[in-house]
């Protein structure tokens, strides 16, 4: 009897939790699209003559640091005349996502057309209202994509009453004003991508792109803002409650102009923008999933990952890759290993464990580290050490006590580079939406490699295979030693963790 009614007990809360998580109605949208590239402002006279100057092909100027993509955002923002587009996977109700929420309303207050669009996956009551104020302004607003229907603490329950729908994200990120200029890369908004986080930052990159690809990305923003999965925050709000203070009220955190907006180097950015010598004229094929694959209907020739595997297989000399989440399928592999017995060198950089920020992604990779040593994969896992540490360019996470990789970039044959917020894992292939570049620029894809040649080595952990065991080494001015243990670095508990998700049947959600 006590196990019927358990069961009982248990069918009732799931019944429970389903209709809670049934969303409100969707109101009709007419739909919107991007504005046609501006003709007049600060953006449009500084880039408009240099594209021009360069017909059929777009410029880029790597974001290597935290605070170069803060101010290239800042910049866009504060120099936005007639539109600002902004995609966002994670946005922080920190102090940097306040004070990008406030340039977002000052360019609303100029009569800038704000549009907003975020993933619903790390949202928060705190994050509701300050979205609110924004979405307050007439001149703005804001869309939640795949939303939760609790906006409070019921969102883990929903998530698992819900999963098929809620596990899939909107990892998108995008950055574009006026049409004339746009930010893609693997930063979040928040402040460990922006190098002021304390304990932990992360090392990432972006790219900022003018030319064709900006109306491109503009482009591929409107269909996410006019699908059915992205529903306007008002909608969503709890009904009668009553409209937060006007956007242009929005707090900005003064703190956060003491440590990050006042250093010489973001001054400069705010002040001046990218310098002409310092943008890459590339041809650049924007890759962006479609919104559909949120709602499992998109076909697999319309993805990111297969278009991206096509180029890697084109390879005819070598492969530096850096994934933070690495979990290669069966068939990669396969791939992998009939490019290495073609002589193709293949370099992959990731996270160690003591590294990682999701132990159970770290746990699907360590399965395949054998198979990859075996196919010939030079594999190299990065030390937690110090962002400070680090002089080169990839790996700059600022000057924390931790340090994690976020970047997701890989050059082929030192001739072409992808830089977007794709992961080679299952989850970007599949579950989650993505978006990149794949842009043609000797310059830019040798720095990878050079990077892998000076950087990689003393940062990273190399994982080798002798005698049918793992083993890790790293470089000393005395030359390569040993790690005392496996898994460097990393607290026996952690380790103990990792083992056991390993078992789990979860390759699938990672």
């Amino acid at each position: 009897m006590s196990q019927a009614l358990g069961r009982l007990a248990l069918l009732l809360a799931v019944v429970l939790g389903s209709a809670c998580t049934a969303l409100p109605p969707r109101p009709p949208l007419a739909p919107q699209t991007a504005l046609p590239a501006a003709t007049q402002g600060a953006l449009a006279a500084r880039f408009e003559p240099l594209a021009r100057a360069h017909p059929g092909v777009s410029g880029f100027v790597p974001l290597e640091s935290g605070a170069d993509a803060f101010a290239a955002r800042l910049w866009l923002a504060d120099r936005a005349a007639a539109s600002l587009d902004v995609q966002c996977y994670i946005w922080r109700d920190d102090r940097s996502g306040r004070w990008l929420l406030a340039r977002l309303a000052a360019a609303a207050e100029r009569g800038v057309r704000v549009r907003l669009l975020l993933d619903d996956n790390h949202g928060s009551p705190a994050l509701d209202e300050a979205l609110a104020q924004l979405d307050a302004h007439p001149a703005a607003e804001v869309r939640l994509f795949n939303p939760f229907r609790s906006r409070g603490f019921g969102r883990r329950v929903e998530l698992i009453a819900d999963l098929p729908r809620l596990n899939r994200r909107m990892h998108n990120k995008s950055f574009t004003a006026d049409g004339r200029a746009t930010i893609l890369g693997g930063r979040n908004v928040g402040d460990e991508y922006f190098g002021i986080a304390d304990p932990m930052q992360f090392a990432d990159l972006d790219v900022l792109g003018i030319g064709p690809i900006a109306p491109q990305v503009a482009k591929a923003f409107d269909a996410y803002w006019n699908s059915e999965s992205a529903w306007p925050l008002a909608v969503l709000r709890e009904p009668g409650r009553p409209a937060p203070p006007n956007a242009g009220r929005l707090a900005e955190d003064e703190r956060y102009a003491r440590a990050i907006v006042g250093r010489p180097q973001v001054e400069r950015w705010r002040a001046d923008g990218p310098r002409d010598d310092d943008i890459a004229w590339a041809r650049a094929t924007l890759l962006v999933d479609p919104p559909d694959k949120a709602l499992g209907e998109a076909g697999a020739h319309e993805l990111v990952m297969p278009k991206l595997e096509r180029a890697l297989g084109r390879a005819e000399r070598s492969i530096d890759l850096v994934s933070p989440y690495f979990v290669p399928s069966a068939d990669a592999i396969d791939a992998y290993r009939a490019l290495h017995e073609r002589g193709v060198r293949l370099r992959v950089l990731t996270n160690s464990l003591a590294a990682t920020d999701v132990a159970a992604v770290h746990a699907g990779y360590a399965d395949r580290r054998v198979a990859l040593l075996e196919a010939g994969v030079e594999l190299y896992e990065l030390k937690p050490t110090p962002g400070s540490s680090r002089s080169g360019r990839l790996l700059r996470a600022g000057s924390s006590r931790e340090a994690s990789l976020h970047a997701k970039t890989f050059a082929v044959d030192g001739e072409r580079i992808y830089i977007g917020s794709l992961n080679f894992d299952p989850r970007s292939a599949w579950l989650n939406t993505e978006i990149g570049v794949l842009l043609e620029h000797a310059g830019l894809a040798r720095r990878i490699g050079l990077a892998f040649d000076q950087e990689v080595p003393r940062d990273a952990w190399r994982v080798s295979l002798q005698d049918g065991r793992l083993r890790w080494s790293e470089a000393t001015p005395e030359g390569p030693a040993e790690a005392p243990q496996a898994e460097p670095g990393a607290s026996w508990p952690l380790r103990w963790w990792t083992w056991m998700l390993s078992w789990l049947p979860i390759d699938g959600l990672l």
